[in-house]
C-alpha cells in the first residue's frame, strides 16, 4: 500500500513507520522536521508539511491508499487541549479534500470505560499531567464519530505502554471496542511496537470501519 503517515518522528509514529516499512509498504512520512528521520529506505518518502495548511496537506495526501495519523501536539505543550483538537480537525479536513477515504487515527486511552458511565480520564486516579491531552483525544473521538464521508478508525492504546518494560514486538494482542483489555494480572498493557502491529493489521485488513477499538495483551 501507499501509506501517508502524519507524525512519523514521534514515539508512536516511529514505531508505525518501522512496522510499515518492514512489511514492504511505501510510506510518505509527513513531518515538520524531515532531518529527524535519519533512516534511508527505497520505500520511504520524506515530506515537510504543516498540518494547519489544509490545502497543502491535502495535496501531499492525494494518491495514497490510507492516511494514518499519529499526531500529538506535545505532552509538555501548555495549550495541548486546543492545539490537539485544532490539529486533528485540520488533518481530518485535509484527508477529505485529498480524496483518500481510509483514515486511521491513534488516540488516547482516557476515553475507555473502566466502569459503567465512567471513563478512565474521569477517574480520581488519572494523573493530572496527562489530563488535558486525554480530554482532547476524547473530545476528538466524539467529533470523528460524526464523520460519514471517511472510512475512519480510532485506535486507543492500552492504559500502559512501555512503562517499566523493554521495547518488544511480540506480534500478538487482543482487542476490545470501548473497554481496556486486561491481562491475567489485571494490567492493561501493550508495547508501542505491538500497537504498531495492530495499526498495520487494521490498515491491511480493516475490521473497525467507523469504530474505535483498543488493544492489549
Amino acid at each position: 500500500m501507499k501509506i501517508a503517515l502524519i507524525g512519523a518522528t514521534g514515539f508512536v509514529g516511529m514505531a508505525i513507520l518501522n512496522e510499515a516499512i518492514e512489511r514492504g509498504h511505501q510510506v510518505t512520512a509527513i513531518v515538520r522536521h524531515p532531518n529527524k528521520l535519519k533512516d534511508e529506505n527505497d520505500n520511504l518518502i520524506k515530506v515537510k508539511a504543516d498540518i494547519f495548511e489544509i490545502d497543502r496537506l491535502a495535496e501531499v495526501l492525494k494518491g495514497h491508499n490510507i492516511v494514518i495519523s499519529a499526531y500529538n501536539s506535545g505532552w509538555s505543550n501548555p495549550d495541548i487541549y486546543n492545539e490537539y483538537l485544532k490539529g486533528s480537525e485540520s488533518i481530518q479536513k485535509a484527508v477529505k479534500r485529498s480524496g483518500v477515504k481510509r483514515f486511521i487515527v491513534v488516540g488516547g486511552a482516557g476515553s475507555l470505560f473502566i466502569a459503567p458511565n465512567l471513563q478512565l480520564v474521569d477517574s480520581p486516579e488519572f494523573p493530572n499531567e496527562w489530563k488535558s491531552g486525554a480530554l482532547a483525544a476524547r473530545d476528538y473521538l466524539n467529533i470523528i464519530k460524526e464523520e460519514r464521508e471517511l472510512e475512519w478508525t480510532f485506535l486507543s492504546p492500552a492504559i500502559e505502554m512501555n512503562q517499566g518494560a523493554p521495547h518488544e514486538r511480540r506480534g500478538y494482542y487482543r482487542t476490545d471496542l470501548d473497554h481496556p483489555v486486561f491481562d491475567e494480572n489485571k494490567r492493561s498493557f501493550v508495547t508501542v511496537e505491538d500497537l504498531a502491529v495492530a495499526i498495520l493489521d487494521e490498515a491491511e485488513n480493516p475490521k473497525h470501519i467507523r469504530q474505535r477499538f483498543t488493544v492489549g495483551y
